[in-house]
């Protein structure tokens, strides 16, 4: 019973994409017509059958052969064979010989009727691939997971959810809300998917139809955090500021220590021009981050314009270093403390301050600009 081992990055191969593996010439070599029982991480904790396979076509290969054909490597889901032969050298233990010979072999997957060994429920295993990849941030691969999944069940809710999740996240959403709309032709008294159709209509560029879709998903539940939030920010794209506070508001009531709320309705009051109640709302939101990863660096930059409105310029640059603080790499935070810099005329520091700026993207022609105007001053 040969078994191959493959990574469980190898996702082309639940989709049907790959069809053919490399591997170093057995002892007693595959032949045509043997049966494969394929598994993800063989030798570790997460060991998983993929499915069963036959073997249709075999070619032998020498490694002096193998190690120059691009095609090959790329075919195999390499990027070239630089890193295939990399892969090999940690695989074999021994030292490969240019004589070395290797077998590329062709297979079809079997439907699972036609299995010998344990019968697994592939569905449920593409699924939870999709799951893990999905809340890894590898949109790309778990998007492909959900759709070879719908394969067996193309009327699953869940799954046509999901795959609108992943496709909003890569940006592709008319395709989302073909998914969004799919699922709500089955189940029309979802609120999740009105929401995260809402959502992807939003991201579209499509404001009013998000806030339609957004009505559905209310009058399913008027009191769910996440529809909540997501109306708060359509309403105030909208310009329709004092329902979205309105919606803020209630959210705090239901939900009254969640920071991202709170830096929400900061940015909207400061949208509003009321600063002072925006600085409150920052100052809310900063203390109910119960760790480091909860604060928000955009909201504390935000807090810091709005200090600088109010001209307290050192407590904003306070604030602009804890955002920098958070992430060392974004232009507009350390052009911002440039800016108050410049404001308490601390010129030397405001031109260093400046010059990191055009470290990270040279083509800033306001810190260009702001840093010729310290070295006016210096």
């Amino acid at each position: 019973m040969p078994i191959l081992s493959f990574g469980s990055q190898n996702i082309d191969l639940i989709t049907g994409k790959k069809t053919s593996t490399i591997r170093k010439l057995w002892k007693t070599p595959l032949k045509k017509g043997d049966r494969l029982h394929c598994y993800w991480n063989l030798v570790s904790k997460e060991k998983k059958k993929i499915f069963e396979a036959e073997v249709v076509e075999l070619d032998i290969i020498k490694y002096k052969d193998l190690k120059n054909n691009n095609e090959i490597a790329i075919k195999e889901g390499y990027v070239n064979t630089k890193e295939m032969i990399k892969e090999f050298k940690k695989t074999y233990a021994k030292k490969l010989k240019d004589d070395d010979k290797f077998q590329i072999i062709h297979f079809k997957k079997l439907d699972i009727s036609e299995w010998e060994g344990e019968k697994i429920d592939e569905k449920a295993m593409i699924t939870q691939r999709g799951d893990i990849l999905f809340d890894s941030g590898k949109y790309y691969k778990s998007e492909l997971c959900y759709s070879a999944a719908l394969k067996f069940d193309p009327d699953d809710i869940y799954l046509l959810n999901k795959k609108g999740d992943n496709l909003s996240r890569i940006g592709e959403f008319q395709e989302a809300i073909k998914c969004y709309d799919k699922a709500l032709s089955i189940e029309k008294n979802n609120e999740h998917i009105w929401n995260n159709k809402a959502i992807a209509l939003l991201n579209y560029e499509k404001p009013k139809e998000a806030l339609e879709n957004s009505n559905n998903a209310m009058s399913l539940n008027s009191k769910n955090p996440s529809i909540l939030y997501w109306r708060g920010f359509i309403l105030q794209v909208l310009g329709k500021l004092d329902n979205a506070l309105e919606i803020y508001d209630a959210l705090i009531k239901i939900d009254p220590k969640n920071p991202e709320v709170w830096n929400a309705r900061g940015n909207l009051l400061t949208e509003m021009n009321r600063h002072e109640e925006a600085l409150k709302s920052y100052n809310k939101g900063l203390e109910h981050c119960f760790n480091e990863k909860n604060i928000d660096p955009i909201a504390q930059n935000r807090k810091g314009n709005v200090l600088l409105d109010l001209g307290r310029h050192e407590e904003a640059l306070e604030a602009y270093d804890e955002a920098i603080r958070l992430n060392k790499s974004n232009e507009w935070f350390w052009l911002n403390k440039g800016v108050v810099l410049l404001e308490l005329k601390r010129f030397e520091e405001a031109n260093i301050t400046f010059t990191k700026v055009l470290s990270i993207n040279p083509n800033n022609d306001d810190a260009r600009i702001l840093r010729d105007e310290c070295l006016e001053n210096m």
